[in-house]
């Protein structure tokens, strides 16, 4: 069995990255360990996950912060599932969650596109 255990986000700072993920999106800070003075392995996770996790990687050089916010050419990134869209989508919005694309009820589940503090698209999908 495999299974996909993290995805690696870059980030222009890290405390500024955790505190996104933790205060805006209610995500649970897993780890966050001090690798060398430059380098954390900080580790973040959906609230009640039990799945893939995401890597909080800081950039490193000019390369990689050329990235931050737009690891994919302006496609939607990542997808973020959940039992409850209504009740999470407007605690999103309470916290100040800029979403892209508004809600809309598709065939498959509801759906809606935001941006991370970074400007990186995320559907938000509660699946039928």
């Amino acid at each position: 069995m495999q299974n996909l255990a993290l995805i690696a986000l870059v980030v222009a700072d890290y405390d500024e990255a955790i505190k996104f993920y933790t205060e805006k999106l209610n995500f649970t800070l897993v780890e966050d360990t001090v690798m060398s003075e430059t380098k954390r392995w900080v580790v973040v996770a959906p609230p009640g996950s039990t799945g893939c996790n995401i890597l909080l990687a800081k950039a490193a050089n000019d390369e990689q912060s050329s990235r931050v916010g737009n690891q994919t050419g302006g496609r939607v990134f990542l997808f973020l599932h959940t039992d409850n869209f209504w009740n999470d989508y407007n605690n999103m919005k309470a916290n100040g969650i800029v979403f892209f694309r508004e809600a809309v009820e598709e065939t498959w589940g509801t759906v809606a596109v935001f941006q991370d503090l970074y400007g990186n698209l995320w559907d938000f999908i509660q699946p039928k």
